[in-house]
Parts: structure tokens; sequence; C-alpha cells
């Protein structure tokens, strides 16, 4: 059982954050800070692009050689991407002038970056913006904070709920960025999670990368991964509660199901937030021989580009959705596919193709829009979430630079 709450990442015990303009952007925020009072234990999920962006590296190397964080420092508007070694010294130093002012070591923070691929950090901005946002760390800063990681995205992606632990109340909350290119394949975009849980890194790990794969590897904008995506998470264990340190423990499921729930909460963002978006789409998927199946089928659909113009276009084209699931590379029989839009049947089994074009045309007018296909195959199901693809879309990354 979980509740939603106010306050974002600094809604759990023990966490301060800040968003602040360094000069990266020309006015927007553009760099953010999240810190924990003490020693947190910490976790990470990442892109599997090859192209992995300095970040990515650095943080990969910090967490393998101790899993706890003090701190996450994130930039926006350059993504500190395809930089080489100057990429990699830029982040090291990002993570070496944060510790020295929280008197760590600089593997115990973590660093991000977003934006523009392909362009060096201006360094000297941001370290001096890193001191800008240390002295104005608040216990209510989780709202700059989702502010300065923010690039395309037209609002604010920031969730918290609260759990019952080991008879402790403990808290969660979250941040997210992303709006395009959104095509995860572990994470999605960036997502910054803190909790007052007390858990062992292993487990953390564990219930972490669960909780991404149906939340965040769940939803799709345009199909491309980033070279930048993460997921990190910092438990301080503030709360109280005995140290969860595995899935038997009580209490453990009690969290899993809250993280889920932020994690799909803030996925759910990304998507309404798409890029040039007019509707939320949700792809269910059932009757699949296997969840995996009914994955790969619900993935392919909503990645579609036919698929996204033709919502997009208020057409209810069920050609392009068969189509999908037929090139997905799973095993099923289409003779036994049907398809509803809504609770409207554009498919039924054996190929039934009589519907109402006006029913589903109403269906296709409103902004949220659920479509099920059923495989007939067997009992397994997953979900997807996607939006449409619009002219605005192609406006605005046809323009990204300038």
């Amino acid at each position: 059982m979980h509740n939603a709450t106010d306050g974002g990442v600094t809604a759990p015990k023990g966490f301060q954050a800040a968003g602040v303009h360094c000069g990266i952007k020309k006015a927007k925020k553009d760099l953010a800070l999240i810190v924990s009072d003490t020693m947190a234990t910490a976790a990470g999920v990442f892109t599997q692009n090859l192209v992995a962006a300095a970040p990515v590296v650095l943080d990969k190397e910090h967490l393998a050689v101790r899993p706890f964080a003090r701190a996450v420092v994130v930039n926006s508007g350059n993504a500190n991407a395809c930089t080489g070694e100057q990429g990699l010294r830029d982040a090291r130093a990002m993570a070496q002038k944060t510790a020295r002012l929280l008197n760590v070591h600089s593997t115990d923070v973590l660093v991000s970056s977003t934006g523009v691929i392909g362009q060096h950090l201006p360094i000297d901005e941001i370290l001096a913006g890193i001191d800008t946002a240390f002295s104005g760390l608040s216990c209510t800063g989780s709202n700059d904070a989702a502010e300065g990681i923010m690039t395309t995205d037209t609002f604010l992606k920031e969730v918290a709920f609260t759990c019952v632990v080991d008879g402790k109340k403990v808290t969660l909350g979250g941040i997210a960025k992303g709006s395009g290119m959104i095509a995860p394949n572990m994470a999605t975009m960036l997502a910054f999670v803190t909790t007052d849980l007390a858990i062992s890194p292993a487990l953390l790990h564990a219930v972490l990368v669960d909780a991404t794969r149906k939340s965040f590897n769940r939803i799709t904008v345009d199909g491309d991964t980033s070279t930048n995506d993460m997921v990190l998470i910092l438990a301080n264990g503030a709360a109280g509660n005995r140290e969860l340190g595995s899935v038997e423990d009580p209490g453990c499921r009690e969290f899993s199901d809250a993280l889920e729930a932020l994690l799909v909460k803030l996925s759910k963002m990304i998507v309404l937030d798409g890029e040039g978006a007019t509707k939320f789409i949700e792809i269910k998927v059932k009757g699949a021989t296997t969840e995996e199946e009914a994955e790969r089928a619900a993935r392919s659909v909503a990645n579609s580009n036919l698929v996204k113009t033709a919502i997009n276009g208020e057409d209810a084209n069920w050609g392009r959705i068969l189509a999908a699931v037929g090139y997905s590379g799973i095993t099923f029989n289409p003779d036994e596919v049907s398809i509803n839009f809504g609770d409207v049947p554009v498919l039924q089994r054996h190929y039934g193709i009589d519907f109402s074009e006006e029913c589903a045309k109403k269906v296709l007018q409103e902004k949220e829009i659920v479509i099920t296909v059923d495989l007939h195959q067997g009992t397994a199901e997953a979900v997807f979430w996607t939006c449409d693809l619009s002219k605005e879309y192609v406006a605005i990354n046809a323009n990204y630079r300038t």
C-alpha cells in the first residue's frame, strides 16, 4: 500500500536539492544538485547504447568501486557525449568539485548530463554553478532541481510516495526529464530517485532493475535510445527501518510496489510530454504465450511511426498495428488476433473486419487512447505507453541545435 505525497526528491528524510542557472542555457536553470545528509546506498541502470556519454561511463566506474553516494550533480543543455577524454575529465571535475564541498571522495558523487551531443562542457561555468547550487541546497529544493534538468520538456516531472516498511513510514521521491529521444532499453533519459529506506546495495539494485523493466522500459516516444539514459537511486536509511536484505523481508514488497508506481508515474509524464505529442497511447497486448513476447509485440506497435502517425490523424488503421506485431519477431497465428480501440472492436478473430468507423473515430479523438491487441495464444500480457507522432515533432527536432 502506498500513497502519493508532495516534495519530489526532497520528500524523504535527509535529502536536499537545488537548481540554478550556471550559463549553459541563455536564461533557464541548467544545473541540479541532489544531496543526502548522510552516505546513501546507491544503484543505477544505464543506457545500452554503445555510444555512451561520459557521465554514464563515470557513474558505472563509481558504483563499481562501491555502491554508495552522497550526491548527484546534473547539468542540462549539453550531453557531454562523444567528447572523448576531455569529456571524461569534465565529468570527473564535476564529481570532484561536489565531493570537495561535501568533504567526501569523488567516487561518492554521481554525475549526469543531458542536451546537445558532441560539444564540450563549459566546465568553468558548471563548476561555479555547483558552488551556487551547494549554497542554495534546501529541503524544499526538488522543484528547482526538476527544472534544472529539463531540455525540451514543457513541464516539470516530480513525484513522491509513502509506504510502510517494518512499521516505519518510508518515503520515496523522484524527478525525471524526457520528451524526445525516448526508446529505452534499460532506462529512459534521466531519472533520479531518493528514499529514506534502509536497504542493502544488492537488493536496491535488483528492485530498481525490476521496477525499471516495468516502467521506463515500457515507454517510447520516437524509437531512439539516448547516449545518456540513466536512472539513479539513493537510499539513506533515515526512516529507521531494519535494513532490507532480501525480497523475502517484511516490507520489501511494499517498497517494490511503491517504487514501481513512482517510476510508472514518471514514465507516463514523459510520454505525455513527448515532443509534439497530442495523444497519450496505451498499447496493451494480451493472450501471448509469455510476458516477453507480449512486451516485444507491444514495443513493436508503440515504436511504429506508421501507427503513431495514423493515431495523430485519427485514422483507425488497424492494419498497421497487425503488421507491427507481425514483424516483432514473436510467434503467433495472425488469424486469431483481435484488436480494439478503446471498447470498439476494429478487428475480430479470423479477419472479421466489419466495424464502425464513426465509433472508432470517436475513440481516436480522445487525448488518451487504449489499444488492445489480443493474440489468443496464451495468458501472458504486457503494456507499453507511447504518444502520437506529429508535424511538430519534426519541427522541434529539425531545429534542436538552433
